[in-house]
């Protein structure tokens, strides 16, 4: 049913102290046609976030934590997966079209103190956790559902705290979001909404998008950086662009998009220092396994195609630097080279 709001599990989370910057990172869903879906999103922030992108093949053993209770893996799936500060992974998409983004939400409260002892995994691993053990949607509802946990995270940019909540699409197009409130773990079903951003939480957002369904758009669209007004414009747009089967014009729209609800490179308010703007947007070809990074500084965008890597178990882990590789184009599968993990920030 649209818009249905389903909390599906209550799982433990450590505490995190409060206090953030504000933030402006959108996500978007565009569906074309003969399976197309593409999930398009910005990263923004008000210092530069260096991000790399890495290839992992399936079948390497994963520690989620430094701490001798920390949740330990080994991938069934190959993934990208792009890592902040070479220390964390922020997104990514595995081998079967699993899309995981994390995106800012300041009423993110991970504090659950009836799970306190449960096993820890860090979230510079979260996602990876994810893509690296699931095929769809439905499978990481089940492992989130079903594995009892807690969370913690490194701070950064001088003390930041990693609030997040996330967005979950797979190959068929199926996408949830998840959230933590006070501990308890929210899966929402966005229906037809094809958008998210930031504040408020999921629920609440849903208020606002079917205020403006019922206005329409077509003559007014609210116009201003804050996460509300964005994902309203994401949203209005993605239901009214061409579909398409073609992956690279699919990519394009997409782009095209997300750019409407983006924040312009280097804007900022009087008396805002924090407003974020975009420093880097990716698109996710479910179909096709193609996953695009856009870096708003460089003069074009590119892309890793996960059926042209070798991600057998014992292949090597796979880098691109994208601080070196600015000029990339177009299929940027050959520019990855061999690579030791990163290091998770633990």
């Amino acid at each position: 049913m649209k818009n249905a709001f389903k909390a599906l599990a209550t799982l433990s989370m450590l505490a995190l102290p409060s206090a953030l910057p504000a933030d402006a990172c959108t996500r978007v869903l565009y569906e074309g046609t003969d399976s197309l879906y593409i999930i398009g999103r910005s990263l923004d922030w008000k210092t530069p976030i260096p991000t790399n992108l890495y290839v992992y093949p399936r079948g390497m053993y994963k520690q989620g934590s430094s701490s001798p209770d920390g949740i330990n893996w080994t991938s069934r799936y190959g993934a990208v997966y792009a890592v902040g500060y070479d220390g964390g992974v922020t997104e990514g998409m595995n081998e079967k079209g699993l899309v995981v983004n994390g995106l800012f939400c300041k009423g993110t409260i991970y504090n659950n103190e009836l799970y306190n002892n449960k096993p820890l995994i860090s979230m510079a691993m979260f996602v990876a956790w994810m893509l690296d053990n699931c095929a769809t949607t439905d499978e990481v509802v089940a492992l989130v559902k079903d594995h009892n946990f807690r969370i913690e995270g490194a701070t950064f940019d001088r003390g930041t705290v990693s609030a997040l909540h996330w967005g979950i699409t797979d190959a068929s197009g199926k996408t949830v979001i998840l959230e933590f409130d006070k501990g308890n773990v929210l899966i929402s079903d966005p229906g037809d909404f094809r958008a998210m951003t930031n504040d408020p939480q999921w629920p609440q957002m849903t208020a606002i998008l079917n205020y403006w369904d019922k206005i329409g758009g077509t003559h007014m669209l609210p116009g201003t950086v804050s996460s509300p007004d964005r994902v309203v414009r994401a949203n209005f747009f993605a239901h009214r662009v061409e579909q398409t089967p073609d992956a690279d014009l699919g990519a394009a729209i997409t782009r095209s998009v997300l750019v409407n609800s983006c924040v312009p490179y280097t804007y900022t308010i009087e008396g805002e220092p924090n407003v974020s703007s975009t420093q880097w947007r990716s698109y996710s070809n479910t179909r096709d396994k193609r996953y695009y990074f856009d870096i708003v500084t460089n003069p074009g965008y590119y892309y890793v195609d996960l059926n042209k890597v070798n991600l057998k178990e014992g292949a090597p882990v796979l880098k691109l630097d994208t601080s070196k590789e600015t000029m990339l184009v177009g299929d940027a599968t050959k520019a990855f080279k061999k690579s030791a993990p990163f290091t998770p920030m633990y």
